[in-house]
């Protein structure tokens, strides 16, 4: 969680400027790019950790990691549905498969963010009731 809120850290420090100064700055939109790729592996990488864990079914892959966390409660699934695309854009900023979307990369950075908060909101409810059980 705190690799998480460093990564949202460096985010929302960006999130105020301007989309041409972004894509000009190759330095700092590497490091949006790169903190992006990190913020969306710690959601992937703590769902898995809570799939594992209760003994849901195994996903398939990264975006089911998202849909299994919805389908068991742990995420409202209008949440989960909402943010199944997460994985997806992970993968191309990992590999670029058809080029990085920098206007769309900006329209998460502007106004993506409150995602990942919501996201480490359900984490921190469920292991709070698992610490209490």
């Amino acid at each position: 969680m705190k690799k998480l809120e460093k990564a949202l850290q460096i985010l929302q420090q960006s999130s105020n400027v301007p989309y041409e100064e972004l894509i000009e700055n190759e330095v700092l939109l590497s490091a949006v790019e790169r903190n992006f790729q990190v913020a969306i592996e710690c959601i992937l990488d703590i769902g898995n950790h809570i799939i594992a864990e209760q003994g849901f079914e195994s996903p398939d892959d990264s975006s089911d990691i998202i849909r299994i966390l919805g389908d068991e409660g742990i995420t409202p699934l209008d949440f989960a549905e909402k943010v199944k695309g997460m994985a997806g854009f992970r993968n191309i900023l990992i590999h670029e498969y058809t080029g990085i979307d920098y206007k769309l990369l900006y329209s998460y950075l502007t106004k993506g963010l409150d995602d990942f908060s919501e996201f480490a909101k359900y984490f921190s409810i469920h292991l709070n009731k698992e610490e209490n059980r």
